[in-house]
């Protein structure tokens, strides 16, 4: 049971507009970054392989492989960090968690099949 007060506190601090995307899509999370006075927009690009938590504490953690070696990046969902969140494509998964993704090597290896949508038929 969740008291009222903590209802009041994560409806206060919840994101309104959330894009929707699940495990085994690839996204382009653009992060705010704040270097002393300056402001600036990164973005990170990867294969979802999990989405952990619930209400104002999920998270969803990134990976992508950069010359190699695969990055992985957790991040809150409700984070006041991330301005902007695009689904690139749809995965065709049947797990929960991409984990075994992490013990494959090379980039054709660790892709994931693209669901095939209305538009490709």
């Amino acid at each position: 049971m969740v008291s009222p007060v903590i209802k009041e506190i994560e409806n206060k601090y919840k994101k309104k507009e959330i894009t929707a995307f699940a495990v085994g899509d690839t996204i382009s999370v653009s992060v705010k970054i704040i270097e002393g006075t300056k402001e600036r927009i990164q973005n990170f690009e990867g294969i979802v392989i999990a989405r952990k938590g619930g209400g104002i504490g999920e998270t969803f953690k990134v990976r992508k492989l950069v010359q190699g070696i695969g990055i992985e990046k957790t991040f809150p969902l409700h984070s006041d960090k991330i301005s902007k969140i695009k689904v690139i494509k749809t995965g065709k998964i049947r797990r929960a968690k991409l984990y075994y993704l992490r013990g494959r090597v090379g980039s054709r290896a660790t892709k994931v099949a693209e669901k095939a949508t209305a538009k490709a038929k």
